[in-house]
């Protein structure tokens, strides 16, 4: 799903690549699609927790939490279908949206695409702001989740392209740290607008969304599409112009005859999605999908979605959710940015694995203290126990923002071949958005049902998905995409199985390079 042909001083083709300002401020513009998506995602629980959104809106919820405190169990007096239908029709419509994105990518290119994500974005964020009912609400949220479609099929696919190997983790972590840049932006909103008079702060908060929607269509429109787009839809004397301008070299000739090659392998697959279930793909598809199915089970989204929810629900009153939102938002930011320090240097699977054993630990000590502390009818947690439950958020948090987070997106971005990249990136972005649909239309009934145990089932799945990782993912670390076959799936030992010499015939003609044979190990990547 990304660049073609990339190259590191680690070994295989070297491309001469500097980091230029072109490629900086080509990936700065089109990582703002994670903004919009991070402030769709924090803008909705903050909303969902105000008095004056609920009454307009879910008056069955406003009865609940206003009028009626204290009948209801505290965990269930947020459970309403409807008010999860708000938060995930942006997700199932974005999942739709995903279908045609994959189409618009292949034969449009990755910038017209974000173009489409960008004006999609700003028409929901109208209907939103404007909204009368929840018919207007539901439109638009429905419009927000097209941009997301076409936005998270895009934006991966060009920041990989785009960016030299070296510094690629580090570049594709850009959209996941504007995603979480956008949370905090949504979560600072929600807690300002919450305080202005006559109930109409959360029109404020859904219409400030035009920001970021407005900075990724015009960043849309500044931007050069990618050289391996360019010459996939057969420009390339306009690619091999782009490639000089963003590598800032004009020893660009071995590079370019590799994307060509690259490309015309591409096209000789008719039909990618057919392509994408062969044997030899196996590796990629099955791990695409699973990072996506777990980065939702760690229970992250959950808590993002519906942070101040959560915080109402263990007897935080309404600023102070509010505001442990925000301190929240603001240890994801920070955390994500550790994860571009050290993606390209401690590697991907450690912080993985490292993660797993943080966000393990951190659910469990939740669930025991809110198993204690918080009854169906306890009015709030006493000041201390408060406190601990945020700093075990924010542990949990942290260890998801510099792992699974930005890694569920740029490991699958990272290991499809050229020809079935639009097509691998389509399906893990839809299953990326079918889980995160399942848990924002499923989680406030679930708490309701499971009450402290939610915690504990999301640790467990925390668990399974840890032993994938040390078993089954292996590390690609500064590995150029198109050499990935030889150096990563042949020597692995488990999916090397699924690789036949005769399957990438073509793919050896553009790398022709020998490496050393030899067994992975899970182990030996520590």
């Amino acid at each position: 799903m990304a660049g073609g042909g990339f190259a590191t001083s680690s070994g295989g083709s070297d491309f001469e690549a500097k980091i230029t300002p072109m490629v900086i401020i080509s990936c700065i513009m089109a990582a703002t699609g994670g903004l919009m998506f991070g402030y769709d995602v924090g803008v909705s629980g903050g909303v969902t927790s105000m008095p004056p959104f609920l009454k307009k809106f879910f008056p069955a919820v406003y009865r609940k939490t206003v009028l009626e405190k204290g009948l209801d169990s505290n965990y269930c007096k947020y459970d309403n279908q409807g008010l999860q239908l708000f938060t995930s029709s942006l997700y199932l419509a974005g999942l739709t949206a995903t279908f045609f994105a994959s189409y618009t990518t292949r034969k449009l290119g990755r910038r017209l695409t974000m173009l489409i994500a960008g004006i999609f974005f700003i028409a929901g964020v109208a209907f939103n702001a404007a909204a009368q009912n929840l018919a207007m609400l539901i439109i638009g949220r429905i419009l927000l989740g097209c941009g997301v479609g076409f936005a998270n099929q895009a934006v991966p696919v060009f920041l990989s392209e785009i960016a030299p190997p070296r510094i690629r983790g580090a570049l594709n972590i850009l959209f996941q740290l504007n995603i979480t840049i956008g949370i905090l932006f949504a979560n600072l909103v929600n807690y300002g607008t919450n305080k202005i008079e006559g109930g109409w702060g959360w029109r404020l908060s859904l219409g400030l969304a035009g920001i970021p929607a407005l900075l990724l269509t015009v960043g849309a429109l500044l931007v050069v599409d990618t050289p391996n787009s360019l010459i996939e839809r057969g420009k390339l004397e306009q690619g091999k112009v782009v490639l000089r301008k963003i590598r800032g070299t004009d020893n660009i000739e071995p590079e370019f005859l590799e994307l060509v090659e690259a490309s015309r392998i591409a096209k000789e697959v008719k039909h990618p999605f057919r392509n994408l279930l062969k044997r030899k793909n196996r590796p990629q598809l099955v791990i695409s999908i699973a990072l996506q199915i777990f980065q939702q089970f760690t229970g992250i989204n959950a808590i993002m979605f519906y942070a101040p929810v959560l915080f109402n629900t263990l007897g935080f009153k309404n600023d102070a959710s509010l505001y442990s939102a925000v301190i929240t938002g603001a240890v994801n930011v920070l955390s994500t940015m550790v994860s571009i320090y050290s993606v390209d240097k401690v590697g991907r699977r450690k912080l993985l694995l490292e993660a797993g054993v943080q966000m393990f630990l951190a659910q469990v000590v939740i669930a025991i203290i809110l198993g204690i502390k918080v009854t169906d009818h306890s009015d709030d947690l006493s000041k201390g126990y408060a406190i601990f439950v945020v700093i075990m958020v924010c542990t949990f948090v942290s260890s998801f923002a510099w792992s699974w987070g930005p890694l569920g997106w740029l490991i699958p971005s990272e290991t499809f071949p050229l020809e079935t990249r639009s097509a691998g990136q389509s399906v893990t972005v839809c299953v990326n958005l079918l889980f995160t649909f399942v848990i924002a239309q499923a989680f406030l009934s679930m708490l309701c049902h499971f009450k402290y145990g939610i915690f504990l089932f999301f640790s467990g799945w925390v668990l399974i998905m840890s032993f994938f990782v040390f078993f089954l993912v292996p590390e690609t670390k500064n590995i150029p995409i198109e050499e990935m076959t030889e150096r990563v799936w042949k020597q692995h030992w488990y999916w090397k199985r699924f690789i036949e010499d005769d399957d990438y015939a073509g793919q050896e003609k553009v790398a022709s390079v020998d490496y050393p044979k030899k067994n992975y190990d899970p182990a030996s990547q520590l």
